[in-house]
């Protein structure tokens, strides 16, 4: 199959989907219009940064645990096209819901060099969906 010239940069500069690069340490290398448009951070601002910008104070711990057991191991377990579902950070302080797939970068020695997640935010779709469960758990609770 050959690729249509221009599709990585266009895909990377995409104002649709956060594209989201770091190195070993959780370090932002690469920020697309995508992620300045859902989360509120330039890319000047998230330069170097940490991913702890995004990520609600309260599940830090656990992110950053898994995060190291990815770089340590090579494997998630949300590499194969799974969708992982958390809340994200936005430069105002507003949480929202993202869905968002990973994938591992590597050197010429498939050594691991960092992480790319490409993120989406479905908090409106978040919301509908509690408020359906919490129109069905009235509506049970009053029959």
């Amino acid at each position: 199959m050959n690729v249509p010239p221009g599709l990585g940069e266009a895909l990377l500069n995409s104002a649709s989907d956060a594209v989201i690069a770091t190195d070993r340490e959780g370090r932002i290398t690469f920020w697309n219009p995508g992620a300045e448009r859902i989360f509120g951070f330039t890319t000047a601002e998230t330069s170097g940064q940490s991913l702890d910008l995004i990520i609600p104070e309260n599940l830090r711990a656990r992110h950053w645990a898994g995060f190291r057991h990815t770089m340590e191991t090579g494997t998630s377990r949300y590499g194969l096209g799974d969708l992982l579902s958390v809340p994200g950070l936005t430069k105002d302080g507003r949480r929202i819901s993202v869905e968002f797939t990973v994938v591992m970068l590597r050197n010429a020695q498939q050594e691991i060099t960092g992480i790319v997640a490409v993120m989406r935010d479905v908090t409106r779709r978040f919301d509908e969906v509690r408020e359906l469960r919490r129109r069905l758990a009235q509506a049970g609770a009053s029959s």
